[in-house]
């Protein structure tokens, strides 16, 4: 059978429920405990900073599906169902017996996926009455979603960014300013906790452990407001499974079955929403997949973190989450890949990753960057620096094919464009990026003050 470049779904396909992969594991992931108390985490005590509806997905680990609204879905027809692309001209460039197969999630606004959990959040904190909404942003994709999920509901939306990205990426803070989104660089001198850390770490380019932190504690010091996380939370993978259901779907229509599955991995939001309905299948023993998670080499906290329970934020006021994590304090190098600069990774990811469901490599910045700008060259896509871990590694798994000679097929995320990194791809060009890598002594002096839980 000929398999089109790119398979369009219909409309109708549009996934009508969420697929909630805790209702398939075995093994749970931990809950999330009271720093104060070390308890878990309490319904009531979440929905002071989270939606009422968003807890209730949070803490949900029986039902298997969970309906998505008609608002979201008819939200979601503005620019889903998204393409599962066939890379014949970066198959044919590398000369692979493999199919490569890439899911993109650039055709936004936004640029990225993250528009799929954005507009649910917003939902339901309409829903909910509240004023608006505050949260943390990386490199500005998942600010950029929000502020335009505010604006179609008239949500408020309070915006923190991590100062690094603030001022190496100033078109996607004047996006979410268009959408009238405030944008403040991260750590301020806003709240108390800003205040702290950049007494603590002077000069600090920040992190999303620090803006997370002051995204929560202005939440709950706002009457009328919730706080909303763009990943790492389990209803956030929840909403983004949109994309590996249909992902699934497109491929079953030619009898195409991915051997090897490839995700960035930064907080888990693409990743998990992309490999859930596959890991799924593993948990039931209905299939077989190698999953790989690509982390940078500058913040790995699956390859080189700790499972154990650490808080979420840099400031130390959100829940403790089981995970890999470097620790709450951990400061990563000023990477380009703003979107993966966070210490931790979803509890569902380091619990499948734990159980082998999953394995993860690291790739440094340069090499990341070079697979990018190949990609770009072969594909015609300029893709975001988070997504080209995800390349790079799809490339490597496709020139192994060349000396096998299998025919793997290969499916990876492509999680969003570009366009708006181009200070990144000007510090490859000029040939003045570059890689670094933390020493163990480092990452161990961050998990020393790690909680003892």
């Amino acid at each position: 059978m000929t398999i089109p470049y790119k398979i369009y779904l219909d409309e109708k396909e549009i996934p009508k429920q969420w697929y909630n992969v805790r209702a398939d594991m075995k093994n749970k992931p931990a809950p999330l405990l009271n720093p104060a108390t070390k308890e878990p985490m309490k319904k009531e005590e979440l929905e002071a900073v989270f939606c009422s509806e968003l807890v209730a997905q949070e803490l949900n680990e029986t039902d298997a599906y969970i309906d998505i609204p008609t608002e979201i879905r008819d939200f979601y027809k503005m620019y889903r169902p998204s393409p599962v692309v066939r890379a014949y001209c970066l198959e044919k460039a590398l000369g692979t017996p493999a199919h490569i197969y890439y899911k993109f999630e650039g055709n936004n606004t936004s640029g990225s996926h993250k528009l799929n959990s954005a507009i649910a959040q917003a939902y339901y904190a309409k829903k909910q009455g509240l004023t608006g909404v505050t949260t943390e942003t990386g490199a500005g994709q998942w600010g950029t979603a929000l502020s335009m999920a505010c604006a179609y509901f008239g949500l408020d939306c309070k915006v923190y960014m991590v100062k690094v990205s603030y001022e190496q990426k100033p078109f996607r803070r004047e996006v979410m300013r268009t959408y009238g989104a405030s944008v403040t660089p991260s750590p301020s001198m806003d709240t108390e906790i800003g205040r702290k850390i950049n007494e603590e770490f002077p000069g600090t380019t920040g992190s999303l452990g620090c803006a997370i932190s002051e995204a929560v504690e202005k939440a709950v010091s706002t009457p009328g407001y919730r706080y909303v996380l763009g990943s790492v939370l389990s209803q956030v993978l929840l909403h983004q499974t949109v994309i590996g259901l249909e992902a699934k779907t497109a491929l079953e229509k030619y009898g195409v079955k991915p051997d090897v599955i490839i995700g960035c991995a930064g907080g888990g939001s693409n990743l998990g929403g992309l490999v859930s309905p596959f890991v799924g299948e593993m948990l039931r023993g209905e299939n077989e997949y190698e999953i790989i998670a690509v982390e940078p080499a500058s913040c790995p906290s699956l390859t080189r973190g700790k499972y154990i329970y650490d808080f979420c934020d840099t400031g130390k006021v959100c829940p403790l989450a089981k995970m890999y994590t470097l620790g709450s304090g951990y400061i990563p190098a000023p990477n380009h890949a703003g979107g993966l600069r966070y210490h931790g990774m979803s509890s569902i990811l380091s619990q499948l990753y734990d159980d082998k469901y999953i394995k993860a490599v690291t790739a440094k910045q340069t090499d990341v960057f070079e697979a990018a700008q190949y990609f770009a060259k072969t594909e015609g896509i300029l893709p975001a620096p988070e997504s080209s871990h995800a390349i790079k590694v799809a490339i490597d798994e496709a020139k192994k094919c060349i000396e096998t000679g299998e025919e793997k097929n290969i499916l990876f995320g492509l999680t969003g464009t570009g366009y708006f990194d181009m200070v990144a791809y000007q510090k490859f060009n000029d040939g003045e990026m570059e890689n670094y890598i933390p020493t163990d002594e480092e990452i161990a002096a961050s998990l020393a003050q790690c909680p003892k839980v």
